[in-house]
């Protein structure tokens, strides 16, 4: 996907004309920002948009993240079973002492 951030006014409002005129190319729209299909319509747009804004314009490719491939296992059930905890008010580092879970700063310095 291609990700479209702005940063002016007017570039807000050209994104918003784009994805009003180009539906179909949109995956999803976050106010100053919008995810455009990977596709020439999409990198038009998006260029488009570019040189008619320049430096208020950020441009980026994007890669859907698949949990099952990019993640490790450990992590997965770290977030599966803190989600269903008893009391949702114990923070990570409280829930994860003495188990298999990994430390938020053993996450917070590993790459996927």
């Amino acid at each position: 996907m291609l990700l479209i951030i702005t940063y002016s006014s007017g570039a807000r409002q050209t994104l918003r004309n784009i994805c009003t005129t180009h539906e179909e190319c949109v995956v999803r729209r976050f106010g100053r920002a919008a995810l455009l299909q990977q596709t020439e319509l999409g990198a038009f747009l998006a260029l488009r948009l570019y040189e008619k804004h320049g430096a208020d314009v950020q441009l980026e490719r994007t890669e859907p993240l698949n949990e099952f491939r990019d993640v490790p296992d450990a992590v997965r059930e770290a977030a599966k079973a803190y989600e269903n905890r008893e009391r949702p008010s114990t923070p990570y580092d409280k829930f994860a002492v003495g188990t298999d879970h990994p430390a938020l700063d053993s996450m917070r310095n590993a790459d996927l």
